[in-house]
């Protein structure tokens, strides 16, 4: 197949595009390098299999020859306002990405006839009254909040999907993704994983904020793409869930990366304010997951961190 994957130069979507490759697939990579590393795809671009085009999403596609298949990954993801790469330092890119971005995706996918699949976030569940979250859930979000140009930019984004499949007929596909890691992280992105793994590698003491009893379900990138690929091929239209339902406390897994990292500067705790509305749970229900997909994690939290810390310590020196 010849398939169309924006942010292919991110964190997941280079991850995924290997996979499509390793699959006989043929893949065109659109990126504008705004939260995307060209290293993550540098060792793609002497593969015929490999094709990058420098494009914003936002604004018009135009791709000649037969497409098979359209998959939207590109949006700013981390929601740390400390690190230039936060969406909340990047907030009209962000509501473009998942507005525009979507609409000029699905509108080539509706024009060549293809296949689309839509890279959603368990962050579309808000900060949840429901736990773990089920794909019925419909969220507790704050629509014009500090996190509300990612929500909302990806509650649009499923919305504008459905009206296509429902209006167009577009063979459509929504996957909720809940807190991932794994190698080509960025290691200034913000989020928690890059924060916890550099300070321990620096042998400084990790910063929690808050209290440290918000949870999370990290799930190890390798598991995530598994997920999504075997989510492509099946007949569902609603959103499916792909996560890691294993939660842990925000603290439990600071004290995990420093045992892993032999870091013995401990924790530090912040209460300042951070970005706000916080989500203080995290967990998915992958019930859906498991019966339709046949798939569930394999990479226990301790695998996946021994390995993401060794490509960090790679890009560290």
């Amino acid at each position: 197949m010849r398939i169309v994957l924006t942010g292919a130069a991110g964190f997941l979507g280079s991850h995924l595009t290997d996979r499509l490759i390793q699959e006989g697939h043929q893949v065109i990579g659109l990126d504008n390098f705004i939260t995307g590393d060209e290293a993550n795809i540098a060792h793609l671009f002497n593969n015929p299999a490999f094709q990058l085009i420098r494009q914003d999403v936002s604004t018009y596609i135009d791709i000649p020859g037969q497409i098979d298949y359209v998959m939207h990954f590109a949006s700013p993801a981390s929601p740390n306002p400390a690190s230039p790469l936060g969406y909340p330092n990047l907030p009209i890119q962000t509501l473009k990405a998942g507005a525009l971005g979507t609409l000029n995706t699905l509108g080539l996918a509706k024009a060549h006839q293809a296949k689309y699949l839509l890279a959603s976030t368990s962050e579309v569940y808000g900060d949840p009254q429901i736990h773990p979250q089920p794909e019925t859930y419909w969220g507790n979000c704050d629509p014009i909040g500090p996190r509300s140009v990612y929500d909302e930019a990806k509650r649009f984004a499923e919305a504008l999907t459905m009206a296509y499949h429902r209006f167009h007929g577009v063979d459509t596909h929504i996957v909720r993704i809940f807190n991932t890691f794994g190698p080509r992280m960025r290691l200034d992105d913000g989020r928690v994983v890059p924060n916890f793994i550099l300070q321990a590698l620096h042998h400084q003491a990790l910063t929690i904020y808050g209290s440290g009893e918000q949870t999370r379900s990290f799930c190890f990138v390798t598991d995530l793409v598994e997920g999504i690929f075997r989510l492509m091929w099946t007949d569902m239209h609603d959103p499916v869930n792909i996560g890691n339902p294993n939660e842990t406390t925000i603290r439990d897994f600071a004290l995990l990366i420093n045992e892993l990292t032999g870091n013995e500067a401990g924790t530090v705790t912040l209460f300042a304010e951070g970005l706000g509305d916080d989500p203080q749970k995290r967990q998915p229900d992958i019930t859906r997951a498991r019966e339709l997909l046949n798939w569930e994690p394999q990479v226990d939290l301790r695998s996946g961190l021994r390995e993401t810390i060794a490509y960090f310590q790679t890009k560290i020196g």
